[in-house]
């Protein structure tokens, strides 16, 4: 029988925990706290604590974090930026809208960027590198953070689709060589973290949000500033043209109540990721995520399989009710209306021709895990 398997279901996880969520949207609304209150601080302050930096501040998007952090870190015009060749294309955006040209760089296996490929990329005007850790998984941050100390560039993290994960770091690529210091999460390596709190993330809101956690207290004044229209909220003062972003105060409170669950949800996504993988490892088609590289903490935003059947695959899974990701078909400087500069980037696009995100979500059922495992093997079984 068909079954209709979801890639993330938003209102089950209402369902799941709904008296705090309606406690949450009664408290704003009895008090008529909806922008910039108190629940807003609340949250900053635990997103804050858990990302382990000093600062975090809420924004509307994972685009507003990016724009603002390349702003905060005087990126403009004549700069170049590098980016991944494999990723959305908000990264590049952001960018291309503070005036500067983002340098695109391909990516390995693990669909983050390669290290590898950073230096030779490097010009005189290189200002930035906004490395980007997709599905769950970190960038070698370690390595880029030496790359960035021995040339003196910002490190802005695109961290939307990694909140939880983390890297042993011993210290050796701080820039005050301090050893031993442990585990470092995502958001807390660069000048800023950026997040995404769009419904889909692993920490979804209920419309879109975002924000950027930093240890830089002049950053955190320079993002808080500028996220209302460039006001100081306390003495009125202007302090530039700035722009309206800032996190709603709504969504704030129901963010706020979903970090709590968030490590538990973690670990039921890894057990999820180990269910597929017992399921799925002996199909020499399919490339899992599944990089066991020791330090590295893969907490699965995204469960992103590549098939060497690229869309017949994805095609068929969707057809017999397994709804799927298939981020990105068409990579994003391959868009003409972008006019970014396509030099070439073979991994990017054989991922590109490959890729499919199964279901991974905390609200999806043992038997639903299952049938999706099954409707792969079908698969292949057909083939």
């Amino acid at each position: 029988m068909v079954r209709n398997v979801k890639f993330v279901e938003p209102a089950k996880v209402y369902r799941m925990i709904k008296d705090e969520l309606d406690a949450a949207y009664f408290d704003v609304m009895e008090k008529g706290d909806l922008i910039d209150r108190g629940h807003l601080k609340s949250f900053e302050e635990n997103l804050a604590r858990f990302v382990g930096t000093k600062y975090a501040v809420g924004l509307n998007s994972g685009y507003d974090a990016l724009h603002m952090s390349l702003r905060a870190a005087g990126v403009g015009p004549g700069d170049e930026v590098i980016v991944p060749a494999h990723t959305f294309v908000a990264t590049a955006s952001a960018v291309v809208n503070v005036g500067a040209k983002p340098v695109l760089v391909d990516v390995g296996k693990d669909f983050n960027i390669n290290v590898d490929l950073i230096e030779e990329a490097l010009t005189e005007n290189t200002k930035a590198i906004i490395p980007v850790h997709l599905s769950g998984y970190m960038a070698d941050m370690p390595r880029v953070m030496e790359i960035a100390n021995k040339h003196n560039l910002v490190i802005v993290e695109d961290a939307c689709q990694s909140l939880g994960s983390s890297i042993e770091n011993d210290g050796s690529s701080n820039k005050n060589k301090k050893p031993g210091i442990g585990k470092v999460m995502a958001g807390a390596w660069g000048l800023t973290g950026c997040w995404s709190f769009y419904p889909f993330k692993i920490l979804g809101g209920y419309g879109d949000g975002g924000a950027i956690t930093t240890n830089d207290p002049k950053v955190a004044l320079f993002a808080r500033r500028m996220r209302y229209n460039g006001e100081d909220r306390e003495t009125g003062e202007y302090h530039g043209h700035g722009f309206t972003c800032l996190l709603d105060n709504m969504q704030a409170a129901f963010l706020d109540i979903k970090l709590r669950y968030l490590p538990g949800w973690i670990i039921k996504r890894k057990k999820i990721a180990e269910r597929y993988r017992q399921g799925l490892s002996d199909l020499t088609d399919l490339m899992l995520p599944h990089y066991d590289r020791p330090g590295f903490d893969h907490v699965y935003q995204n469960y992103t399989i590549r098939s060497k059947q690229g869309s017949e695959f994805s095609e068929y899974l969707e057809k017999n009710g397994v709804e799927v990701l298939t981020q990105f078909r068409k990579p994003y400087y391959k868009h003409e209306a972008l006019q970014l500069e396509d030099k070439g980037f073979p991994e990017t696009e054989a991922l590109s021709r490959e890729v499919c995100s199964l279901p991974m979500n905390v609200e999806i059922t043992d038997e639903e895990v299952d049938y999706v495992i099954s409707t792969v093997r079908e698969f292949y079984r057909r083939k």
